[in-house]
């Protein structure tokens, strides 16, 4: 039950308000991952002018054995190495990866063209589905939950340099 396993990998490319980079951004995600992505909109009106409801960016979500699959060759692009400022209190990673080319086995598509992308990590254990029960919020102890310390040895384990 204290194993750790990731929950879900949430790709993210953020577009502004440029529907071609959209476009491409979906075009993208979909010959990475051969799933569906998301177009994500504003929820408000910023303070970058951009109205509500606009599409912004491009998302999907990965789980299981896709997601692992894709966070080792998210590791072997970045070589191996992570920041503690890239890790959260929950033990949740957050990466960039500055050009899609940079990935293993990806190679440059010219109707595409050059997109980076964001790289969320989730990471659960056994029983996390407890909380997300509807009747009752249940409360995890605090050895089940998963902290800064316990994803970096997590992260040695696969070896992954924690900088």
């Amino acid at each position: 039950m204290r194993q750790i396993r990731i929950e879900k990998l949430t790709l993210n490319i953020g577009c502004g308000d440029d529907k071609q980079k959209i476009e491409k951004a979906q075009k993208l995600l979909e010959k990475l991952t051969e799933g569906k992505p998301i177009v994500t909109n504003s929820k408000r009106r910023s303070t970058f002018g951009v109205a509500k409801g606009r599409p912004l960016g491009v998302k999907i979500t990965l789980r299981k054995n896709k997601a692992g699959d894709f966070f080792n060759s998210v590791l072997k692009s970045i070589d191996n190495k992570v920041k503690g400022s890239q890790i959260d209190n929950d033990g949740n990673i957050s990466v960039g990866v500055k050009e899609y080319i940079d990935l293993p086995n990806v190679r440059y598509s010219p109707e595409i063209g050059m997109l980076g992308m964001d790289v969320a990590v989730t990471l659960e254990r056994p029983g996390y589905h407890v909380r997300r029960r509807r009747v009752k919020k249940a409360i995890i102890g605090k050895e089940h939950k998963i902290n800064k310390a316990d994803t970096i040895n997590w992260l040695k384990q696969r070896g992954v340099t924690v900088e």
